[in-house]
Parts: C-alpha cells; structure tokens; sequence
C-alpha cells in the first residue's frame, strides 16, 4: 500500500478511535509509530563489494569488526565488505528514514537461514534472516531489495571470474608446457566456454536453491513486518565487462590473444581492467544472463505463492551500457566497474601494472589472491560510481506501478528505469 494511503488510513482511524474514546470516556494512550526502513539482504552486488567506505560488520558473536589487516583469515565478518556507497544508501527513497544493509560478499541462498560460517568459505556473521528479525523489532520495513544467486552451491561469481582471468594471466605468460607455474595444479589457458561458468543444469539448481531461501524471506516479512506493508525489489546482476573490448584493446605488439604469449597485450588488457580473453566475454554475457533469469524466474515463482505481497523484478543488466571495462580507450577511468587488481604479498598495495614483470613475479602476484582472496575480490564488481547508478535504478523500481522495470544507461550517461 502506498504511503500516502496509509497515512490517510491512519488519520480515519485516529478520528473514529478519537469519537469512541469521547463517547465511552475511556482513556487513548498514543502508540508511537515505528521509523519506516530500507533493508538489504544478499551478497556482493547488493552489500557494496568495490564501493570502498566499508562500515563495521557485528560478527556471529555480537563484535563489530573493522578491517581486521590484509592477512586476516576471510572468513572475518568485516570482509562482507558493507559499504557505505552501497545502491541502498545512494537511492532518493522518500519516506525512508533509516537504512540497514545486511548483505554480505560472497552471501549464498544458504545464508538467508543458516549462519554463514556453517558452510565452506562462509563469514562469521548471523543468518540474514536473524539480523533481519533484529531489524524488525524497531523498523517498519517498508522496502526491501534483494540480490541473490549470483553465489550457490553449484558455483560462485568470483569463481567464474577467477576462471577466466586466470586462464588469460596463465596464456599471455606462460608456454603451454609450464603448467607448473601456479597453485593447485595446471591452469587451463584457452578461453572460458559456456560450460565452463555454469550449464544449464547447474543454473536450474541455483533457481530452486535461490527460490526457496527468498521463500523463507517473504515468510518471515510476512511476520516481522510491523504493518504488513512492504515493497520487495528483486535486482539481477550487471556484467562488468562489454560484448566486446574496445579496438585499441584487441592486440599488442603484433600479437593478439590466440598466440601462445602475449605479454605486452596481457599487460595492456591488465592495466586497463580487463584481463580476459577476447572469446570469453560472450560466454560472460550469456552467464550474466542466466543470473538474470535466476532472479526473474525466482520473482514470479514467489509472485504466484504470496500474490498479496509487492513483488518488483528489477533488471540492471544495460545498467552500465557504454561504461564497462574496456568499452572505452580510457579504461579503467570512468568504468563503473573496479577493474581486476591484485597485490604482490598481501600488504594493501595494488599492483596496477605488469608492464616488465616475468612468469615468476606473475605466479606469485596471483597466487597472493589465491591465498589471501581480500586482496583481490573487489575485482569486477560495480564501484562507488557503479553503485550510485544502481542506487538511481533501485529509486525507479522503489516506486513504479509494474512488476519488472529495467533500468538501462543511455549513451549520454542518463539513466532510464522503465
């Protein structure tokens, strides 16, 4: 229900209890109407991951932790890596008072019930749906955006990006022979196939998997909820790469990315952001898309189950049209996405050129992302720019009459959610 509905709601009912009280003389103590609020609930695209200006997390135990130093194990709560540029906190709302982000990088559909530390590579936070409770017990939740699938049992979206950039590192430097070069045995060096992010089994899987966690969410809004009143904001998932790279990025030196070796090229793409084999951005895009019917399929599954509730399918995948990685001469200055960056040892120092490095100093720049992920996994993901223009597309999804709005990047840089 709108707010301005309720509110006129809630007038009538104050002049009808008014009269009553009068007529039987009968004393009205004033209930206080909670803060109405915004609530986040997913994982990286939704929790801030490349937005920097990230907050205190409360860990498992009630701690709030700060940036606990590069060589902290992951699994620490801070590593949600919350921010403060999130979408959640850059969207215009009207009528929003407060805002709570509890999403988490890396956030899984077993996270929404389960604390996140009962699973592999989990963080020591609460089950979503507990902080989500919390959070009820003082808020009228009115808005509520989720971003979940991305992560699942079946595969993860830093996997998927580790695969393919790994398997562009591993080519430009390293001879097909030289497999010893990196971490857990022999890097594949040929261009990422469709089958290599997810098939079609594994992206059904994920679809019931996410189903049945945000289930449980719509469930338990249905309960917490302090007026039963809420809008529910399904956002999918922006590639942070383009269909193809800019011409300037196609080769280097004579060589382009189906020589064995290619230094100069692998240096320039790193540079710029996008350490990717050419032939894998269209298995990239058509992954993205299947993240994308996750979510859809997920809202109208849910739509039909809980056909009371306000159910918004919010697509962002035109969201950085024209602003990706590599689309343009200047990348990574003005992409809305944080370019691939890893440390040499990890000591908060980002490597941001491998101009001049050879294959020994390259394995052990990336075996530092390998042992200590922190280091590198903001890599890819939309930053504090990105995020404000997730923020305008979460502002039209927050208020349109439909049930599924895209929200798409014109060429000029506007934004239109329709």
């Amino acid at each position: 229900m709108p707010r301005f509905r309720r509110a006129a709601l809630a007038a009538a009912l104050t002049i009808v209890t008014a009269a009553l009280s009068t007529a039987v003389a009968l004393p009205s103590p004033a209930t206080a109407a909670l803060p109405t609020a915004a609530v986040a609930l997913g994982d990286s695209f939704i929790s801030g991951e490349g937005a920097g200006a990230y907050t205190q997390v409360v860990d498992v135990n009630g701690v709030a932790q700060g940036f606990p130093g590069w060589t902290a194990p992951n699994t620490n709560a801070y590593f949600c890596h919350r921010s403060a540029n999130a979408s959640l906190n850059q969207a215009n709302l009207p009528g929003i008072q407060n805002r709570f982000n509890l999403a988490c990088s890396g956030g899984q559909p077993h996270d929404i019930a389960n604390a996140s530390q009962a699973r592999a590579k989990g963080r020591t936070v609460a089950a979503q749906l507990d902080q989500l409770r919390a959070v009820a017990q003082t808020q009228d939740i009115d808005l509520v955006l989720i971003g979940l699938g991305s992560n699942n049992s079946s595969f993860t979206f830093g996997s998927v990006a580790e695969t393919c950039a790994n398997r562009f590192i591993a080519d430009a430097w390293t001879g097909w022979w030289e497999f010893w070069a990196y971490l857990n045995g022999p890097v594949e060096q040929k261009p990422c196939s469709d089958a290599d992010l997810a098939t079609a089994a594994q992206l059904s899987a994920a679809t019931a998997e996410t189903t049945a966690a945000v289930r449980q969410i719509l469930t338990t809004l249905d309960q917490v909820d302090a007026d039963g009143q809420h809008r529910v904001v399904f956002q999918d998932y922006t590639n942070p790469l383009p269909l193809d790279l800019n011409p300037v990025f196609h080769e280097e030196d004579g060589r382009d990315d189906t020589r064995d070796k290619f230094r100069d090229l692998g240096a320039e793409r790193y540079a710029a952001g996008c350490p990717i084999h050419r032939a894998s951005l269209a298995p990239g895009h058509r992954f993205s898309q299947g993240l994308g019917g996750i979510v859809q399929s997920t809202r109208d599954t849910l739509a039909a189950e809980f056909p009371a509730d306000d159910l918004v399918y919010l697509n962002v995948q035109r969201a950085f049209d024209g602003a990706r990685l590599c689309e343009t001469t200047s990348s990574p200055t003005g992409a809305l996405a944080t370019p691939i960056r890893l440390q040499d040892g990890a000591n908060g120092t980002f490597v941001t050129s491998l101009s001049g490095k050879d294959k020994i100093a390259i394995q052990r720049i990336a075996n530092t992302c390998v042992n200590y992920f922190q280091t590198c996994q903001e890599s890819w993901h939309p930053n504090a720019t990105g995020h404000q223009v997730l923020g305008q597309c979460l502002a039209g999804a927050a208020v349109t009459a439909a049930r599924a709005v895209s929200c798409v990047r014109a060429g000029n840089g506007t934004i239109s959610v329709s």
